[in-house]
């Protein structure tokens, strides 16, 4: 008997990982996304398709372990300071998104028959966006990193703490209600100190435990302890009440300071990646067909008038934050669906006595069918936007290189930056992740591998382990600086030097430990200058003067702004407004204007 019950599960296991496996690659190759694959591939073996699986609710609150890590991982890229770089983006924008589009989607329930409150709670389990689905998206199109990719995250996080306070008012109004033996205030208390605690553990512990564990060598005990630390904190959260979402993010958010934060991602990213997967698979599963069949003309005019409704309020919350209209349709498009926190908060609705069953119902395919159209909205993105995805065929990854020098990145800098080691007969690998670049550079001759320079595993497969220099020549600042951190902390044998943006940039990778960073425009900035005043009739040795006497002050006010700040040594530039004292040695004595010169000066 207990043979054949695990027989059973293995083959759910089995039927599980097959579907996804198939139904993704398939739909992707189709154009629609992984997302609308794994929701395809759950109604087909589904309770209500080939009844291979009966409980698609056990299946999904497993998988929602998927969002939970997803949010770890977004957690590590979010350092303290970046998350106060965000404020005004999580409780700016994030509560005007919410409040916006619950105000109209309440609008919208109670134009279908609905009572105010049943509309409102309706409506706001709508607002609260999927984030396996955005999280999933913005990953395929390569954005999170990306300025807007980090404006829908910190939406994104603002709708996970909202699911708070919505639950709290189901309980405050639930007719149903028996009262409580625990206070409220000891409620808040608690999950106030359940937060602390958890701050705590990762400002004074968790650093120390992984310098422990890595002491040890052993790779499968580092994973062991990334897993422990994301469920743990997840479930200390949802203990006191709060989101195992928002438990792992604020583990992510303790250890994205940590030398250890780029191990752990890697060792994190295959669980997420299957655990999404198994998510919408579930989410297909629990789609109830009989409820389609008999109020089909009802959810059609529901979800159209929702997503279309919300839509609508999310580009204008979006353009009056200054959102350029691009942006703004592309976080309309996306976030038009409901999420995965909208079954949670209608289950507790329905518990509590606020939904029918049939309320309940309905509004939850709702959301299932709007998590299903979001990737084909994104796909309808290609007819207004201009497409991103491109192609990689016939492009070689690196695998097992052995270079002295690593360049990454291989735009306009690093095309220059590299002739030098070139010429000199240096064996230099180039990983760039630009299709078109790299094809264009073929021409020329160059062998440029294909891949993302800021993954781990893509610097190891290139040789960073081994090499004696790592230049880092990529466009973006943000991506620069993680690059930056994970050399430093991963291949600490090689000599890194990186591309600097801007002076700002240059400060930043100081203060980050970069010992050789230049900035991008700065010398031919100086060779310009130079040339400028050769044209002028300035003599060859006094213009070489002059640039010479301004490198040296740019480096003294550098070196002031390092210790001071942007701000420090603003007195050494150099400006139009006038000056007492000249930038290079007077040539003659100083005259009174229109006294005669001495006689040895005529």
């Amino acid at each position: 008997m207990a043979a054949a019950e695990a027989n059973s599960d293995l083959i759910h296991v089995v039927t599980l990982l097959g579907a996804g496996v198939v139904a993704a690659p398939v739909f992707i190759r189709l154009g629609l996304g992984s997302v609308l694959g794994y929701l395809a591939a759950g109604v087909l073996i589904g309770p209500f398709g080939l009844k291979l699986f009966t409980n698609p609710q056990a299946i999904i609150q497993v998988a929602e372990l998927g969002v939970v890590m997803f949010l770890f991982v977004i957690g590590l890229e979010m350092q303290p300071s970046r998350l106060w770089g965000l404020r005004r983006e999580i409780f700016g924008l994030g509560v005007a998104q919410v409040v916006t589009c619950g105000f109209l989607l309440t609008g919208v329930g109670m134009f279908f028959g609905l009572s105010p409150i049943v509309a409102f709670f309706a409506a706001m389990g709508f607002v609260l966006t999927s984030t396996a689905v955005v999280a999933q998206v913005l990953t395929e199109r390569g954005d999170t990193g990306t300025p807007e990719g980090q404006r829908m995250i910190s939406i994104l996080l603002l709708e996970d703490l909202a699911i708070v306070p919505l639950l709290a008012l189901v309980a405050l109004l639930a007719p149903l209600r028996e009262p409580s033996g625990e206070p409220a205030w000891q409620a808040v208390l608690i999950a106030f100190a359940a937060v602390v605690a958890l701050l705590a553990a990762g400002r004074w512990l968790l650093n120390p435990f992984f310098r422990l564990l890595a002491a040890a060598r052993a790779r499968e005990v580092m994973t062991a302890a990334a897993l422990l630390v994301v469920l743990g904190s997840a479930l200390a959260m949802q203990v006191v009440g709060l989101s195992m979402a928002m438990g792992a993010f604020v583990a992510g958010v303790m250890l994205s300071e940590s030398s250890f934060r780029h191990q752990l991602e890697a060792d994190i990213e295959p669980f997420r990646g299957i655990l999404l997967g198994l998510f919408f698979l579930g989410v297909g599963m629990a789609l109830d067909v009989s409820v389609v069949v008999t109020d089909w003309r009802f959810l059609i005019a529901g979800v159209l008038a929702y997503m279309i409704v919300k839509s609508i309020g999310i580009y204008v919350v979006a353009r009056a934050f200054r959102a350029p209209h691009h942006e703004a349709i592309y976080r309309a498009a996306l976030f038009s669906q409901g999420g995965e926190f909208a079954f949670v908060l209608y289950s507790a609705a329905a518990a509590a006595g606020l939904f029918t069953g049939r309320v309940n119902a309905i509004m939850t395919t709702v959301v299932i069918l709007s998590m299903a159209l979001t990737p084909v909205a994104v796909i309808g993105l290609r007819w207004l936007l201009p497409a991103r995805e491109q192609s990689t065929d016939g492009l070689e990854e690196p695998r097992d290189l052995t270079a002295s020098v690593l360049v990454i990145g291989f735009g306009r800098f690093g095309q220059v930056a590299s002739q030098s080691l070139l010429a000199r007969g240096y064996d230099v690998t180039i990983i760039d992740n630009d299709p078109d670049m790299i094809r264009s550079a073929a021409d020329f001759g160059f062998q440029i591998y294909y891949g993302d320079g800021s993954r781990l595993d893509l610097l190891e497969a290139s040789g960073a382990r081994k090499a004696r220099l790592i230049a880092v020549c990529v466009d973006s600042r943000y991506t620069a600086t993680r690059i930056a951190e994970m050399v430093m902390e991963q291949f600490p044998q090689a000599k890194l030097m990186v591309r600097s943006y801007d002076r700002e940039h240059a400060l930043e990778l100081v203060h980050k430990g970069v010992e050789t960073q230049v900035r991008e425009t700065f010398e031919s900035a100086m060779k310009f200058g130079e040339s400028a005043l050769r044209e002028l009739g300035v003599p060859d040795a006094e213009a070489a003067e002059i640039i010479e006497e301004l490198r040296r002050r740019d480096a003294e006010r550098f070196a002031l702004e390092v210790a001071g700040g942007i701000g420090a040594g603003r007195d050494l530039m150099p400006s139009n407004m006038p000056k007492p004292t000249p930038y290079t040695k007077p040539k003659r004595p100083g005259r009174v204007l229109g006294e005669q010169p001495p006689a040895d000066e005529v």
